[in-house]
């Protein structure tokens, strides 16, 4: 097999791995890696498609912690700043939207590295300006996260709350991404030649993070993860 595609596959696996370890990092890890790989758009499109596949598997794991009435702000607003991030990604120059991209992956890191907290976020304004930043984000880069798990953790959701929260936000936010890039014709065949190839990876790091989340602690994983993605962040700005 070309030395390219099990890069490609390991890098598939590490995501797949770290979001059902921790609840989230599907993305971050993805497009830290992938863009170098094959190019940001091919990337962004065909994290949108593997998104969708591993957030399914882990909603339904999660599916009794969910608590909808707690995130449908988020994923309202999340709808109207996905279409804005998809054309802002056709718009930009590819080195400028590798280092934007570069910048988001090490300010994020930072933030959960250095334990800063914000207060607990009660008035409904600061979900739908997550659900917004996410939106925008995720449509661009597919890095979603960011905004929204810095609001779920000042909100004190109970561990299998924020899991299960997490991923009904973030197949929510795929979909709507996957749309936005079906309509803008991203889906090529390469993309999807990808993606087939990607389904292995993805049901190996799924069965790899759900058995190992009872004996690694999910804290010390999630920072090492995040020194790595400061490390792969820098590059990607550089």
């Amino acid at each position: 097999m070309d030395a390219s595609l099990l890069a490609i596959g390991f890098v598939v696996f590490l995501a797949a791995f770290t979001q059902s370890l921790s609840g989230f990092g599907l993305a971050l890890v993805s497009m830290a890696l992938l863009p170098a790989l094959v190019g940001i758009r091919t990337a962004t499109a065909l994290v949108a498609l593997i998104a969708v596949v591993i957030e399914v598997v882990l909603l339904l794991r999660y599916r009794q912690a969910l608590e909808f009435r707690a995130i449908w702000r988020v994923m309202l607003a999340s709808a109207v700043g996905a279409p804005v991030g998809i054309a802002l990604l056709r718009g930009l120059d590819e080195g400028v939207a590798m280092f934007v991209l570069g910048v988001v992956l090490v300010g994020y890191a930072l933030y959960a590295l250095l334990g800063l907290r914000l207060p607990r976020l009660e008035h409904p304004l600061w979900a739908y300006l997550a659900g917004l930043l996410g939106g925008v984000l995720g449509g661009a880069y597919n890095t979603s996260g960011p905004p929204v798990i810095i609001y779920a953790s000042c909100r004190d959701w109970p561990p299998e709350v924020f899991k299960s929260n997490l991923q009904g936000y973030f197949l929510f936010s795929s979909t709507v991404v996957v749309v936005g890039h079906a309509l803008g014709g991203s889906f090529t065949p390469e993309v999807w030649r990808l993606f087939w190839l990607s389904l292995p990876p993805i049901a190996l790091g799924l069965l790899a993070g759900m058995s190992l989340d009872r004996w690694l602690s999910p804290v010390t994983f999630r920072r090492v993860v995040q020194v790595l993605l400061v490390v792969m962040g820098v590059r990607l700005m550089l």
